[in-house]
């Protein structure tokens, strides 16, 4: 999150539109002025001035610059009516008392909407705190392995939601997760506080990750009412050279790079997300592979892989993946995240989204 200024708020930033929109004002407003002072007596485009401040207001949070604006153009109605002395009385005083109201008002609503970004600034500080609790960070690095996370959340506001991931170092090697529960709010947010918590703790001491899985679905139908469900990655890495495991819950397949080539690990057969294992009776089941050196395994969420562009269509991860390259997992991800958003260009994603990268040095 961008650092606050002494006002306990970011810096402010306007997207290119805006900034083009209040520049075409600023235009329309120096043109009315020179064409006031080009008409000559017996009317007046003064009243124009009243945008002044308002233009002004749009581009601080701070009240003073309003009123300085709403200031100067006050000493701008002054000097086109004094040598407009065809005008009313009653004209020059409604121009002057329109510029000062609405100098006032654009001070004001500086005040107010200062007053809730920097409410939503704070509940936003807070909110990250949570996520950093909540969805720790894992070590760059971890025996053969170099691991990167990324979380992007579909909205600038939100900063937690459903997506969820884990490392834990254990005596059986490494554990990962990454899931998705279903839906959005607190809810979806301490479904997966719930998962993370029980994955903790059983990842240390359950030596089978199919079963590990079923803990996790326990957890889950034994909470209370929502009927929550939630799609998960399971994998266990062993420290020596013994094959990884990986237990998929209902969730996309994770993506593994070798020699610049992609290839899907799907389960060899179907299992149920976390949480809807007693409505199908399936058991969940473990898949193996044998990483080498220099492979790579990406784990994501639905919000990449479902992203969609102008035309509608799905982002291409396993497509696109081989051409996208970075000098570590971080960098890889970075890569992947600048693509999807410039292959759905605005308004951004339309979903969180979660991204995992290990890979084997040796």
């Amino acid at each position: 999150m961008t650092a606050a200024g002494p006002d306990g708020l970011p810096p402010l930033h306007l997207p290119r539109r805006t900034r083009l929109l209040l520049y075409g004002a600023l235009l329309l407003l120096v043109a009315a002025v020179a064409a006031a002072l080009a008409i000559g007596p017996g009317a007046t485009l003064s009243p124009l001035l009243a945008v002044a401040p308002v233009l002004a207001g749009a581009t601080t949070r701070k009240a003073r610059v309003p009123l300085l604006v709403g200031a100067a153009a006050l000493v701008a109605v002054g000097a086109l009516e004094s040598e407009n002395t065809q005008l009313p009385a009653s004209v020059r005083i409604a121009v002057s008392v329109t510029v000062l109201a609405s100098t006032l008002a654009s001070a004001a609503s500086v005040v107010l909407v200062a007053a809730r970004e920097r409410e939503l600034y704070q509940v936003r500080t807070v909110a990250e705190a949570a996520q950093r609790a909540l969805l720790r960070p894992p070590a760059e690095r971890i025996g053969p392995l170099r691991l990167a996370v990324r979380y992007v959340a579909a909205t600038a506001e939100a900063r937690i939601g459903g997506d969820l991931y884990a490392v834990v170092e254990t005596r059986f090697g490494v554990r990962v997760l990454l899931g998705d529960v279903q839906g959005h709010g607190l809810s979806a947010v301490e479904t997966a506080a719930d998962v993370l918590g029980v994955f903790r703790e059983a990842a240390r001491t359950e030596p089978d990750p199919a079963r590990l899985a079923e803990r996790l679905d326990a957890a889950l139908t034994a909470r209370p009412g929502d009927g929550r469900f939630a799609t998960a990655l399971l994998l266990d890495v062993p420290a020596g050279r013994e094959p990884v495991r990986v237990v998929n819950c209902g969730h996309p397949p994770p993506l593994l790079r070798r020699a610049g080539r992609v290839a899907e690990l799907a389960p060899p057969v179907p299992a149920p997300p976390l949480g809807l294992r007693e409505l199908t009776g399936e058991d969940y089941a473990a898949s193996r592979f044998d990483p080498g050196p220099g492979d790579l395994l990406l784990l994501h969420t639905d919000g990449v892989s479902e992203a969609r562009n102008a035309r509608g269509c799905f982002y291409p991860l396993a497509e696109r993946l081989p051409g996208l390259h970075g000098g570590s997992p971080a960098d890889l991800l970075d890569a992947v995240l600048a693509d999807v958003r410039g292959w759905v260009g605005e308004p951004g994603l339309a979903d969180d989204a979660a991204l995992l990268a290990l890979r084997w040095d040796h």
